[in-house]
């Protein structure tokens, strides 16, 4: 896949910001449409990864095997223009394996031997990190850099990682044997976690037609690395007026179990609420949601829209809550239900 190194798209790049907006819509309509020859329904699954690109995140994609995971990826990728790299996570992955490493060799013409660095598959525009859980706490470190600082450590020497970067990982959520749970640390730089689901009835039926047949989806790319990176900006610019502030505000804090804000059934069923990190990617993510769907300002239904992928994975549930069957999932729903935004309220 050749990297987006080319000039941006003039409708992107020198047009002022409602026009980009504009023009990210209708991206986004080819977006979906693109990725619709390719993948068969998932369509909030691709909004999600979507909305992570354009808010530069990461994405965490769970589910069983079989729900076209690492196709969605490629697929992206493909019709972004960007440099792809896929890595198989597996338990004996060294950090060298995916940072590269610095290999000795000899000049035949003065006979002197240097070092020359070889960069590993993470020196690419989207990472696909497939069964991230997979590999040992050493390589997680390692891909946490990338993830944090898009840079890359070797030895003494720090390389910066292209831009855009996004890692996109996959995980199995019934196979715990042989795996390494991700760190606390680690799974609060994900912007979002993305509950891939089975399909329905009629959307099973059309993956066995279309995979059993001779189909083969024709691609075309639709924005190029340069345009990702100006509407990343134009995505941070979007106003957000202080009252969506206050409600992401407000249902963070409501996770907090030792915080005055936590209501009676957080006590109870959460052990660790989410950090400040939640309140920026709510906001951030609404913005894109906004923009994705042609609005000029974030409101408190884009906060709401996207809470589930940005808070399942920072709400820590406790003992009594997984004795109960109760997943963070139903945690954030019912904070949904019961912390509502000052207007319905009736404060102004």
């Amino acid at each position: 896949m050749p990297k987006a190194e080319g000039r941006a798209s003039p409708r992107i790049k020198d047009a002022d910001d409602l026009a980009a907006v504009k023009a990210l819509r209708t991206a986004y309509e080819q977006m979906t449409a693109q990725l619709g020859h390719a993948i068969v329904g998932q369509h909030a699954v691709i909004e999600q990864v979507l909305i992570a690109v354009f808010c530069r995140g990461h994405g965490l994609l769970v589910g069983v095997p079989g729900l076209a995971k690492t196709m969605l990826v490629k697929t992206l990728a493909q019709i972004l223009d960007l440099a792809f790299s896929r890595i198989q996570f597996t338990p004996d992955l060294m950090p060298s394996d995916i940072t590269g490493t610095d290999v000795l060799e000899e000049d035949r013409t003065t006979g002197r031997r240097v070092f020359r660095f070889v960069r590993g598959p993470l020196f690419a525009n989207m990472i696909l990190a497939d069964e991230i859980n997979r590999t040992p706490p050493k390589t997680q470190s390692a891909l946490l850099e990338a993830m944090q600082e898009h840079r890359a450590t070797v030895g003494e020497t720090t390389y910066a990682l292209p831009e855009p970067f996004f890692v996109l990982a996959t995980q199995n959520p019934i196979e715990q044997e042989g795996t390494y749970p991700l760190p606390e640390a680690q799974l609060d730089r994900f912007l979002f976690n993305i509950a891939v689901d089975y399909p329905s009835p009629e959307e099973e039926l059309a993956i066995m037609k279309q995979v059993t047949g001779t189909y083969e989806a024709e691609l075309s790319p639709v924005l190029t690395g340069e345009d990702i990176l100006h509407l990343q900006q134009v995505v941070r610019r979007v106003p957000v007026a202080d009252h969506v502030f206050h409600y992401a505000r407000a249902l963070v804090r409501a996770t907090r179990p030792r915080s005055g804000e936590a209501l009676e059934f957080i006590k109870e069923l959460v052990n660790w609420g989410a950090s400040p990190r939640a309140s920026i990617y709510l906001i951030l993510g609404a913005k894109a949601s906004a923009v994705l769907h042609g609005r000029y300002h974030a409101t408190t239904e884009d906060v709401r829209a996207i809470a589930r992928p940005v808070l399942r994975h920072r709400v820590i549930t406790t003992f009594n809550a997984e004795a109960a069957g109760i997943t963070s999932d139903e945690v954030v729903q019912r904070l949904l239900e019961e912390v509502r935004p000052a207007a319905e309220r009736g404060i102004t």
